[in-house]
This record gives C-alpha cells, sequence and structure tokens, in this order.
C-alpha cells in the first residue's frame, strides 16, 4: 500500500474532531503535504528515550521510524533486534540510507555525509551507496543529479523536507520582522539565553502576522501536526502562538546549548558537528562501531504499527516507541493498538510515547481493561519530560506491564 493510502487511512480515522464543513479538506490537504521527506532530523531524544526505557540490551523493540535517528541510536544499547515501522515511506527510506551508509562508510565519510551534510563531497559518497540499497529506497534518493534527492546532502539536508523549510521559513520571517533566530547560541549562560530569548525571539510570536499564521490550522503541517493534535496541542491556552513561544523557550532557556543539537537545529539550523557531545549518538565516534555491527539488527516496515504487531507473535516485544503518534488516533484505532501490545508485551514490556498535550491520551479513551495491567508514575513521567532536550511535547509518558 502507498504511503499516500496509509496516511489517508490513518488521518481519515483519527480525526474524532468533528465531521463539521471544512474538516476534510483540512485532512486530505494534511495527507497531501505529510506524503513526502517531513523530518530530515528526528524531534525526539534517543537519550532521555534510553534513561525512560531502561536496560535494553538483548531486548526486541518495535519503534516508529520518522527520520531513524533515534532508531541508530538505540543501537549503542545493544538491543537483540529493532522494528522500524513508519507509514511514510520518504522515512524509511532515509532510515535505510543511514542503515546502509553504516555498513560501507569509514567513520570520517559518514560523519562528513550526515553530520556536515552540506558539502560536494558528499555527491560521490551517496552514489557509491545508492546501489546497496533495498530497491525502494533507489527509486526514493534516485540519481545524483540536479534533479535528484540524492543532491540534498550536498546542499544542506537538514534545510529539506517539510519541518526544515518550516524552519526556515521561521527565520525568514524574523528577519523581515527585524529579529534574529540564530543570537541565542550566542549565550554562554542559562541567563544569558533567557535575556537574548525575551528581545529576539518571544517578540516574534507577539506579532500580529505570526499570530494570524499560527492560529491556521493548516501552517503547522509544516511540524507535521494534523488537524486533530493541533487541537490538543492548544489545549486551553487562548492563543496557539503563546503556545509555540514557550516551547521555544523551554527549549532555549532550560537546557545547556552548546550539546543541545536540537538547539542547535531550531536557532543555528546545523549541527555543532565539531563537538562530538553535541551530536546525535549514532553520530558519535564513540559508538559508530557499535552502529556498524549492529545496522542489520533494523528491519523496516512500511505499514501501521498495529498492522505490524497483528503479525507478531504473542508475548515476543519487549519495548514500543510510539513517539506521538497516538494522539492522531481515534478512540477506535487506540483500541486496536492496545489490543496487540497488550498480546505481543513481554512481563515488564515498556511503551514509551509522547503527546503534544501535558495529559496521556490514553487515560480517558481507552477501555479500562486494556491498562490495567499496566502502570505509569507521575513523577518518572515528569522526570523523562524534564530530560527531553527536543522541548517541543507537553507531555513524556512510560507505561510498563506489571501482570
Amino acid at each position: 500500500m502507498s504511503s499516500k493510502a496509509l496516511l489517508s487511512d490513518a488521518v481519515g480515522l483519527s480525526s474524532h474532531i468533528s465531521q463539521e464543513e471544512g474538516r476534510s479538506w483540512m485532512d486530505r490537504l494534511f495527507v497531501r503535504w505529510f506524503d513526502r521527506l517531513v523530518y530530515p532530523l528526528i524531534w525526539e531524544d534517543p537519550v532521555s528515550d534510553l534513561a525512560a526505557m531502561g536496560d535494553i540490551t538483548g531486548q526486541n523493540m518495535v519503534c516508529l521510524t520518522s527520520g531513524g535517528c533515534n532508531i541508530l541510536s538505540y543501537l549503542s544499547a545493544k538491543p537483540a533486534h529493532i522494528a522500524a515501522v513508519d507509514l511514510n515511506e520518504a522515512h524509511l527510506a532515509l532510515l535505510a540510507l543511514k542503515q546502509t551508509a553504516a555498513k560501507y562508510l569509514s567513520y570520517e565519510d559518514y560523519h562528513q555525509l550526515f553530520a556536515l551534510a552540506n558539502v560536494p563531497q558528499n555527491g560521490p559518497l551517496m552514489s557509491g551507496l545508492i546501489p546497496h540499497l533495498p530497491a525502494f529506497a533507489q527509486a526514493y534518493w534516485g540519481k545524483v543529479d540536479l534533479n535528484g534527492r540524492a543532491k540534498w546532502f550536498s546542499q544542506d539536508f537538514y534545510h529539506q523536507g517539510l519541518l526544515g523549510n518550516f524552519i526556515g521559513f521561521g527565520h525568514w520571517l524574523a528577519k523581515r520582522l527585524g529579529y534574529d533566530l540564530t543570537a541565542v547560541m550566542q549565550a554562554q549562560t542559562q541567563e544569558e539565553a533567557k535575556a537574548i530569548f525575551d528581545t529576539q525571539i518571544a517578540p516574534v510570536f507577539d506579532s500580529r502576522i505570526v499570530r494570524w499564521l499560527s492560529s491556521q490550522v493548516w501552517v503547522l503541517y509544516g511540524l507535521g501536526i494534523p488537524p486533530r493534535q493541533y487541537e490538543v496541542l492548544k489545549g486551553d491556552e487562548a492563543h496557539m502562538a503563546d503556545v509555540l513561544k514557550e516551547r521555544l523557550r523551554h527549549l532555549a532557556c532550560d537546557y545547556p546549548l552548546a550539546d543541545n543539537y536540537f538547539a542547535w537545529q531550531a536557532f543555528a539550523r546545523r549541527f555543532n558537528a565539531d563537538n562530538q557531545a553535541a551530536l546525535p549518538l549514532y553520530l558519535q565516534s564513540q559508538h559508530y562501531a557499535t552502529t556498524q555491527e549492529a545496522a542489520d539488527k533494523v528491519t523496516i516496515h512500511h505499514q501501521s504499527v498495529t498492522d505490524y504487531l497483528a503479525a507478531c507473535p504473542a508475548m515476543s516485544v519487549d519495548v514500543y516507541v510510539l513517539l506521538d503518534a497516538q494522539d492522531w488516533m481515534s478512540e477506535s484505532q487506540l483500541t486496536e493498538l492496545w489490543i496487540e501490545i497488550n498480546r505481543t508485551a513481554t512481563m515488564g514490556a515498556r511503551v514509551v510515547f509522547r503527546a503534544a498535550g501535558k495529559e496521556s491520551p490514553l487515560e480517558g479513551m481507552l477501555p479500562v481493561p486494556l491498562l490495567s495491567c499496566w502502570s505509569s508514575d507521575d513523577a518518572s513521567n515528569d522526570a523523562f519530560w524534564q530530560a527531553d532536550r527536543s522541548a517541543i511535547y507537553g507531555g513524556c509518558f512510560v507505561y510498563t506491564r506489571i501482570c
């Protein structure tokens, strides 16, 4: 099934805001926008994931893919197998590229391709890798020429995709308004970051044009936020611009900037590639040998996570990483997913996920019996949220099977 068909099914079923006039065309527009590369970089912190899920050595994992950074970073903790599942074939093609590159490239070339991602020498690297890719990924990346997507790695790959374009537009608009979003990266302390944020970033979200744009549901499609999740993200706040401003304040001011690669991508639009500690785990030299050795532990699946689990044996999965996908789901979809999670989960299995809002989407939506054997601790969830340097979610959650 095509990515567009899978996405149409997911969004069409999940949009239970209402069936009011105009809602269906917004869902269709989202599917059209989302049926391409959305996230050149996954916007969830795998370091906080690993802390939240505990020891995964020798365990079997099922993970939503997004940009694939999380899955390759998890390999540093030596799981037995990771099933990478996604509705979006572009994300799977990106993971396949990273996985294949780990098998064939030295660390120096791998770093050049994915940490710098903007030098002419990446063209020959891509030419050498494409023949080794699975057929669907070869078709996606194409030839290294003026028309192929492979050229992105010579032209600032992290500026590509819906997210890269959205961030670029944000910088362009801020400059037109007289502000500089990059200025916060000059801060040497969190106090300096707060002062710069108040003078260079916060006023952007107080401007009339940004407040109007952020009130339009379709504008946030560039962040991969469908209509249903827009409402969850906004919550009880009077205006979406205020929500976005506070999430960015959390990113800019509540973590050291020097090694927070999410802040570097959001504000500097690049990695701090000379600082190993400021790179995702899979791009750090100390983990590269493990990534190379374990690359074949990742299998790629173009389907919904519910359909993937339906084909798995009972009690065969130790860890589920669902990103924020449950925000998209209707009660029936969520119930179908958790029926399969209950069937496939081992004792002590963990389900790790995020939510746009501050509350878990499971409470009040799932039938009580489906959650009766799962435990989730508010203090641990809050610590998980505090540790997540991506800083854009309202809540982070871990549910553990206890019976």
